[in-house]
């Protein structure tokens, strides 16, 4: 009877291992902005969404400027989760910090 228990609850547990493999990033980079639009514009008439273009980029080249060979980054949970070439050809994704672009395990 408890095997049939235990082993259930071991696959349970070893298949949700990889979804908390990479917790949440404070990213103190940015501030919070309370204010609301009704349109796809920021106040100076740029599409809203440019900001975070800008920042994805930037955080691109840094990542690239410091060795990593990553093809593209964008904000996930506030981590930076990069594209990142390998050498056998393939890509994998890894996950920075923010503030101190290093590499989270």
């Amino acid at each position: 009877m408890k095997l049939r228990v235990l082993i259930p609850a071991g696959l349970l547990l070893a298949m949700s291992g990889p979804a908390f493999a990479v917790s949440y990033c404070y990213d103190d980079r940015s501030s919070v902005d309370f204010s609301f639009s009704t349109n796809a514009l920021d106040e100076f008439g740029r599409p809203s969404n440019l900001d975070e273009e800008l920042q994805n980029m930037a955080d691109l080249r840094e990542l690239q400027s410091r060795g990593v060979d990553a093809t593209s980054v964008e904000d996930w949970n506030g981590c930076i989760r990069a594209f990142v070439r390998q050498p056998s050809g393939g890509e994998i994704m890894e996950y920075y910090d923010p503030n101190t672009f290093e590499r989270l395990q």
